[in-house]
């Protein structure tokens, strides 16, 4: 933060495990941020005002510049629309909503009063994704695929939304890939996918999905809520220039298994870094490409029912 720059007071929306592990470390450390206040129907923050909803929180504190929504995507268009109404610039937590349209409408809507909608893909702001992106622009990439292979048990426990309708599902991490795949690799579109959806829920626990590039690169992805033990977050690409391997959700980048870039994890401090740069810029920035594959692989996608699944 320049020494002339007042801290942007912001309001976060939604306190639950991403928020505490995540978004109220990052802003703790932040000089760019002033936390002034939090809205939730069942968490709380200490050491602030705290609201059952966004509604009440910005009556209370109108002079919150900007608000961090972290509710389920099913519920985040509303407080969205709230916000952006009330002249508040906007951070999204991913994926932005639960339907294209609506964020599109999202989009429209801030620019129409003048503040900034930040569409947030945190794994694009993994440590090695950037030198992913570099090395795979100076090269001929052949294939390429995606694996990214997680316990549902492990990272989402007893969380029900993920599993209705707008839930999203295994492509709650899904995106996360898709996130980075949509950053390095050139523009693609699904031609094929299949969805298994275990017979008790209404999202998928697993998919397989067929992407092609307009040059005709093949890309594949495999998506499963099921594995146990070690954990794949994988994007692999065949090139001319060796095999590369970016390994642990973007930490890590080998070239035929030689280790060219690791270091620590610290995406979502650079989220917020990010947000304070385009609310001072006065500019959006809302890339619903992975978004929109996600809808793809859906509306697309063939429909196998699984073995039921339990917690």
């Amino acid at each position: 933060m320049s020494p002339n720059s007042t801290p942007i007071k912001i309001g976060i929306v939604g306190v639950g495990k991403i928020v505490r592990d995540q978004h109220l470390p990052a802003l703790a450390k932040d000089r760019d941020y002033q936390l002034a206040a939090a809205a939730s129907r069942h968490g709380k923050v200490d050491a602030i005002p705290n609201f059952p909803t966004i509604e009440a929180m910005l009556d209370a504190v109108p002079e919150l510049d900007a608000v961090s929504l972290c509710m389920p995507p099913q519920f985040r268009y509303d407080a969205a629309r709230t916000a952006l109404e009330a002249k508040k610039h906007v951070f999204l937590e991913k994926p932005p909503g639960a339907t294209v349209s609506e964020v599109e409408a999202l989009k429209s809507l801030a620019t129409r009063n003048g503040v900034t909608l930040f569409a947030s893909w945190h794994s694009r702001y993994a440590p090695a994704v950037e030198a992913a992106r570099k090395f795979l622009g100076s090269t001929t990439i052949r294939s390429a695929a995606i694996i990214w292979k997680e316990d549902v048990r492990r990272w989402h426990p007893n969380q029900e939304w993920i599993w209705q309708p707008g839930g999203f599902g295994v492509f709650d991490p899904g995106i996360n890939a898709l996130s980075i795949a949509t950053h390095i690799l050139p523009a693609m579109f699904i031609t094929s996918a299949v969805l298994d959806f275990p017979e008790n829920r209404d999202a998928p626990v697993a998919a397989r999905v067929a992407f092609r590039t307009s040059a005709g690169l093949p890309v594949t992805m495999d998506l499963d809520w099921l594995q146990t033990g070690p954990q794949s977050w994988d994007i692999l690409a065949e090139t001319d220039a060796g095999k590369m391997l970016l390994s642990g959700g973007g930490s890590k980048l080998a070239i035929d298994g030689r280790i060219v870039h690791e270091e620590p994890e610290a995406e979502y401090p650079l989220l917020y870094r990010r947000f304070a740069e385009i609310v001072r810029a006065g500019v959006s920035d809302v890339d619903l490409a992975p978004l929109q594959h996600v809808a793809d692989a859906f509306m697309l996608g063939k429909r196998n029912v699984v073995d039921a699944f339990f917690d």
